[in-house]
């Protein structure tokens, strides 16, 4: 096995937080990278040492694969954490740290190549037996797209071979409209991930989002720890989480984890991963793998008591999965709000200076956060501020927790969306549990957010 004994944390915010706090309860040293925005970021404080490692936008500092590097080996770091976004799950950084002769705290980069090449995962999970939904391989032209979405059924959609977080995705109602709709979204995927290839799968009108968390070691052994349900969305990014779903038949999400370990299991993957399926009805579908921590995570920890992170560490030390493999049942409910700097009715995001600020607290109540009072949000990042999870013995009583968690909770100086969450926690859908991933935008009600918003001016 492989001691880890300094990481350093190729990212930053609330993650880089995250990984701090749970390296110091293993005792190992961090260090953290900043750009110059950063400086005075909290990850910055609380880790052992800090390296600069480039200006604010992130090309030249968090996305910059030589200067994390040199930081990692300027600082003696023995491992690497990606945390999520940025360059988690770029294979090319996977491999730098380990020609360096340093831990990446992930999956080999074969997996993340595998994963991240939409169309191969599909056809490796078919071979697996994993149900995926009918759809093509790499469309060569227009002409082939209109002979695919002849024999599958409109609707379809256009998705990208290199994709991810809804970019490049066009669905197509009209065959007539097919070719110039890929060309458009072609476009799209070659200004975003560098790569055109784009292939084409049915449209799922109203589907739900639920996601399976595996963790596996290098030794063969591997489990899941539930599901998480992630409908509330809008364009195709996540607003509110939960675990585990409501409303899911046993024998469905039965099937559903162990399609999730079949995943697994196909491409012998190690460290964290979670498998995403679209629900329709009780046929599921298998969407994407991600191959890092999720932002996410913490409602799984929530009902099953494990320390992702700190499982990620031992995985990566090649340590066996046996002190997990028992039998989990969830331990009640956990909902997780993200919590982001941007107007809650038309999303736009919201730079600036908190000039005061008050977090939630109380039982069953956590807050993953990065901001303090005076803290300037920049505009070079991501609006997540964190992210505010509660936990309580059933759905109800942690839907009435978190209502009054956002109650609590004071940001001052920016607009955050946390009008906006306190009003989908009232809407029948969601207090039933009956929703799919077109539920926050189809129902969207901007007076009844705005209500939300004067009723704790």
């Amino acid at each position: 096995m492989t001691e880890i004994r300094k990481v350093l944390i190729a990212n930053r915010g609330e993650i880089a937080l995250r990984v701090i706090r749970a390296c110091r309860e293993v005792g190992i040293k961090t260090v953290a990278v900043h750009s110059t925005v950063d400086e005075m970021a909290l990850h910055t404080r609380f880790a052992d040492e800090a390296v600069c490692i480039g200006p604010g936008p992130a090309p030249k500092s968090y996305l910059n694969i030589h200067n994390l590097i040199a930081a990692a080996e300027i600082s003696g770091a023995d491992a690497v954490h990606p945390g999520y976004g940025f360059l988690s799950e770029r294979a090319e950084f996977a491999d730098a740290v380990q020609k360096c002769g340093m831990t990446f705290i992930g999956p080999d980069p074969e997996h993340m190549r595998l994963m991240g090449d939409k169309v191969q995962a599909r056809e490796t999970m078919q071979k697996a037996g994993v149900p995926v939904l009918p759809g093509t391989g790499v469309l060569e032209s227009g002409e082939q797209a209109r002979a695919a979405a002849e024999k599958i059924g409109l609707p379809v959609i256009l998705k990208a071979s290199a994709g991810g977080g809804g970019r490049g995705m066009k669905i197509v109602w009209d065959l007539d409209k097919i070719a110039s709709t890929l060309e458009t979204a072609q476009a799209e995927a070659l200004a975003a991930f560098g790569c055109g290839d784009m292939y084409l799968e049915r449209y799922v009108q109203s589907p739900r989002h639920i996601e399976v968390q595996i963790v596996a070691d290098k030794h063969g052994g591997i489990i899941d720890l539930f599901e998480r349900e992630c409908s509330v969305q809008r364009r195709h990014q996540k607003v509110i989480e939960e675990a585990p779903a409501a409303n899911f038949p046993e024998a469905v999400r039965s099937k559903m984890r162990e399609a999730a370990i079949a995943a697994g299991r196909a491409i012998s993957y190690h460290s964290l991963g979670t498998v995403e399926f679209l629900l329709d009805g009780d046929q599921f579908y298998f969407m994407e793998m991600n191959t890092r921590v999720q932002v996410e995570h913490c409602v799984t920890e929530m009902v099953t008591g494990v320390d992702l992170v700190q499982e990620q560490l031992r995985l990566a030390a090649g340590e066996p999965l046996g002190h997990l493999q028992r039998e989990y049942r969830p331990r009640g409910h956990s909902i997780e709000c993200r919590l982001n700097a941007e107007d809650p009715v038309n999303f736009a995001p919201h730079p600036g200076t908190i000039t005061a600020l008050h977090l939630p607290g109380g039982t069953g109540v956590r807050v993953d956060t990065h901001v303090y009072q005076g803290y300037a949000v920049s505009p070079y990042y991501d609006s997540m501020l964190g992210k505010l999870i509660v936990h309580a013995p059933t759905r109800e009583q942690a839907i009435a927790r978190m209502r009054r968690a956002l109650g609590e909770c004071v940001i001052e100086g920016i607009s955050t969306n946390i009008a906006l969450h306190r009003w989908i926690l009232k809407q029948p859908p969601f207090v039933t549990g009956v929703y799919d991933t077109h539920f926050l935008e189809r129902d969207l009600d901007p007076d009844g957010i705005r209500a939300e918003l004067n009723s704790h001016a």
